[in-house]
C-alpha cells in the first residue's frame, strides 16, 4: 500500500475546502500525518524507535473536530477507522471491548488492500466475465452418452466424435456472433440464468455489540469453511451479470493470505485511529459511584492499546506500538486533566479548537465546497426552484446563529442546520406547486421568518 505523501501545506489546504478555521488542529493533524511519511524513510533500526505522537483536541460541539476527522479520512492513503469512546464498557460489563477497534481496523486494512489488489486484475476479471455470459448464451455442446455404449463402446466413441465435429463449427459461429452482439452493446438489457454463491447472513442478534461479537464472526468464518458454500440460480440482465461475474473473478484472481499479510503491516504502520468523545469516560474530580466505575475502567482498557499491545485478530496478531491515535472531546463538564494521568501522558500533542464567531459562521454558509446554502440550492434546484440569497440575508443568518448560540447551549455550526430548515420551511413545502421559480432571500425575510424565534428565549431554546 502507498502511504500518503502530501506535504502539511497541502494537507491543510485541501482541510480548507470543508472545514472554516480551526487552524492549530488542521496543522497539528498535517504534521502528524507528514512525520508517518518521514518515518518510512528511516532505517530499520531508527524507525522502530520512532512512535507516534498522539493528538488530543479540545473544544465545543460544532467546532469542527469530526469534520477534520471526516475529511482526514477521505483524505489518507491508510486504515483509519472513527470510534466513539461512549459504546465501550470495562470487561466484565455487558458492551464492546476496546480490542474491537484494533480488529475494526485490521477489516479496515482489509478492505482496502483488497480493493486496491482487485483493482490490478480488473480487466482481467472483466474478460472472464465476458466468457461466463457467452458460455450462458451459447452453451458448450456436449456429446450425449448411450446407455449401451459399453456393451459397442467403440461405434459408440466414433459416433460422438462425429457429432462434436459437426457441432464444433456451429458453436464457435454462435460464440463470435453473439461476442459481435454483445460488444456491440445489444444484449445488455437479455435476461440470462446464472448460478450464484448464496451470501451467509452475519450472526447479529447473538453477538453484535458485545464482547463476544469477535468470537461471533471467528465462529461464523470455521463453520463456513466447514461446510459447502450455497449456490443458487438467478435470472439476471446482461449489464448486472457482468458485474456480479467480475466480482466473483476478481475474487478468485486475489490472494486472501497476501491481502492479509500487506494489510496487517499497514494497519500497524499506518493505521489511525479517531477516538471521539474522550471526555465522556473522563471521571470528573476522581469521583468514581456507579456508572463512573465503568467510565474509568474503560480508560485503564484503552490504555494498553494507545501505550503499544499486541491484539489478537481473524488475520492475525496487530501491534499498536506505531497506530496514530487522535481524541476529540468537549470536555464541558470534565477536564482533559480529569483523565487519568497514564492516559494524559500518551497524548502529548494538545490542541484546543475555538468557538465560532459571527465571521465564522457566515463563512461557513457560502465558503466550504460542500457549504450549507449550496447544498439549499441544489436541494430544491431539483424541483426547478433557483434559490439565491442576498449578502444581507447571509449576514443575518449568521448575526443569529450566533445570537442564539450566546443565549442558549453553545452548539457550534449545527445551530446553522436548525435556522436554515426553519428559514426555508414554507418555502420546501410549496416548492413543487409554486409558479415563480425564482427566490431571492433577503435580510427582511430572515426577519420575518425567525426574528420572534430568535427573541423569545423559551421559543428559541425548544425550537432552534
Amino acid at each position: 500500500m502507498q502511504i500518503n505523501e502530501q506535504t502539511p501545506r497541502q494537507i491543510v489546504e485541501e482541510l480548507d475546502k470543508y472545514v472554516v478555521g480551526q487552524e492549530q488542529a488542521k496543522r497539528a493533524v498535517a504534521l502528524a500525518l507528514r512525520n508517518r511519511w518521514r518515518s518510512r524513510q528511516l532505517d530499520d533500526a531508527m524507525r522502530d524507535d520512532v512512535i507516534p505522537k498522539n493528538i488530543l483536541m479540545i473544544g465545543s460541539t460544532g467546532v469542527g473536530k469530526t469534520e477534520i476527522a471526516r475529511r482526514l479520512a477521505k483524505l489518507v492513503k491508510a486504515p483509519f477507522v472513527k470510534v466513539e469512546a461512549t459504546k465501550f464498557t470495562e470487561v466484565g460489563y455487558v458492551g464492546r471491548d476496546v480490542e474491537s477497534i484494533v480488529r475494526d481496523l485490521a477489516e479496515t486494512a482489509v478492505r482496502m488492500v483488497r480493493k486496491e489488489r482487485m483493482e490490478e486484475v480488473r480487466e482481467k476479471a472483466e474478460q472472464l466475465a465476458e466468457e461466463r455470459i457467452l458460455d450462458a448464451f451459447v452453451p458448450e455442446t456436449k456429446p450425449s452418452t448411450n446407455p449401451l455404449g459399453r456393451l459397442f463402446g467403440a461405434a459408440d466413441s466414433k459416433a460422438a466424435a462425429v457429432v462434436e465435429e459437426d457441432s464444433e463449427p456451429k458453436y464457435k459461429a454462435g460464440r463470435a456472433w453473439c461476442r459481435k452482439r454483445l460488444d456491440a452493446g445489444e444484449l445488455e438489457e437479455e435476461l440470462i440464468e446464472i448460478e450464484v454463491e448464496e451470501q451467509g447472513r452475519p450472526m447479529v442478534g447473538m453477538f453484535a455489540g458485545s464482547s463476544l461479537e469477535s468470537m461471533g464472526g471467528d465462529l461464523q468464518d470455521m463453520l463456513s469453511g466447514l461446510m459447502p458454500k450455497k449456490r443458487k440460480r438467478r435470472k439476471v440482465a446482461v449489464r448486472e451479470a457482468r458485474k456480479i461475474f467480475a466480482q466473483e473473478e476478481a475474487s478468485k484472481l486475489v490472494d486472501m493470505d497476501e491481502v492479509s499479510a500487506e494489510a496487517l503491516q499497514a494497519a500497524e504502520r499506518s493505521g489511525i485511529v479517531f477516538l471521539d468523545e474522550i471526555d465522556k469516560v473522563a471521571v470528573k474530580d476522581g469521583q468514581t459511584s456507579g456508572h463512573d466505575v465503568s467510565r474509568e475502567g474503560v480508560q485503564r482498557d484503552i490504555l494498553p492499546i494507545v501505550e503499544g499491545s499486541t491484539v489478537m485478530t481473524k488475520y492475525g496478531p496487530v501491534k499498536t506500538d506505531h497506530v496514530l491515535f487522535i481524541a476529540a472531546g468537549a470536555f464541558h463538564t470534565a477536564k482533559p486533566s480529569d483523565l487519568i494521568p497514564e492516559l494524559q501522558g500518551r497524548f502529548p500533542i494538545r490542541v484546543e479548537l475555538t468557538s465560532l464567531k459571527e465571521e465564522d459562521f457566515r463563512r461557513i454558509l457560502v465558503e466550504p465546497k460542500n457549504a450549507l446554502l449550496k447544498q439549499y440550492q441544489a436541494l430544491l434546484a431539483t424541483e426547478g426552484v433557483e434559490l439565491s440569497f442576498t449578502d444581507d440575508a447571509i449576514h443575518r443568518i449568521a448575526q443569529m446563529a450566533c445570537e442564539v448560540n450566546a443565549q442558549t447551549e453553545n452548539i457550534g455550526a449545527r445551530r446553522l442546520h436548525t435556522l436554515m430548515e426553519k428559514l426555508l420551511e414554507q418555502i420546501s413545502f410549496d416548492a413543487p406547486e409554486l409558479e415563480e421559480k425564482k427566490i431571492v432571500i433577503d435580510a427582511d425575510y430572515v426577519g420575518e421568518k425567525l426574528s420572534e424565534l430568535a427573541e423569545d428565549r423559551d421559543l428559541s431554546r425548544f425550537i432552534l
